[in-house]
């Protein structure tokens, strides 16, 4: 009994261990995927980055393919929770929008993936190489496309946007504004662009900007 239970402990611990191992594998692989891509991703570059044998990063993944998919989910776990989970806490219709794109700009000036949104880089990169991990990608991004449209619905509903207000133009306007400014952001290292994008987001669902979204010219010079 003693040693069966003993054997049950060193397995578990080796499970855990490898958990641990595959999540920290994950973790370079969302990071360096914002920077090298996806198609970049490599299991020496991995390897190196996190000191490792390329046998020790080889052993948790199938394919090269398989690793991409599973640095796509992992980007979707930290992206769910660093913007999608927060603003669902904000009251229902413009609240909630205005939640879902502050989330995005301070994700970005957070630098939560270094080289910008993971999903925007890799919806540009991954858009023409037709298959699983395309697909994986596209699904993600239409989901919060589409997470977007229902809120704006909500929004209508509630009275707090024009009745003839056009959900799926209005998602479209407001992610295009969301990957402007990370494009901006990546390109320029200029987190002003963040603050326009707050502003442009603001105007748009017809909120006054604050001062915190101000320039100084514009707090000088109202109009």
């Amino acid at each position: 009994m003693w040693v069966m239970a003993e054997r049950a402990t060193r397995t578990r611990q080796r499970r855990a261990d490898g958990d641990r191992t595959r999540a920290a594998i994950l973790d370079a692989a969302v990071r360096l995927s914002t920077v090298d891509g996806l198609e970049g991703l490599s299991i020496g570059n991995l390897a190196k980055d996190l000191g490792m044998s390329k046998g020790g990063v080889y052993a948790h993944f199938d394919s090269k393919q398989d690793l991409q998919l599973a640095t796509v989910e992992a980007a979707g776990v930290i992206f769910r929770s660093e913007v999608i989970e927060p603003a669902l806490t904000a009251d229902p219709g413009v609240p909630q929008l205005l939640a879902f794109c502050d989330g995005f700009f301070d994700h970005l000036e957070r630098r939560v993936f270094p080289g910008g949104c993971f999903f925007a880089g890799a919806a540009l990169e991954m858009g023409t190489h037709r298959g699983p991990v395309q697909e994986k990608v596209a699904e993600f991004h239409s989901g919060f496309v589409q997470l977007i449209r229902d809120v704006v619905r909500t929004a209508v509903q509630l009275r707090q946007l024009p009745p003839d207000e056009d959900p799926a133009a209005l998602a479209l306007e407001l992610n295009g504004t969301l990957l402007a400014a990370d494009t901006s952001f990546v390109m320029y290292d200029d987190p002003s662009v963040l603050d326009l994008g707050r502003r442009v987001v603001r105007r748009r669902l017809g909120l006054a900007v604050t001062r915190r979204d101000e320039t100084p010219e514009e707090s000088e010079n109202p109009q």
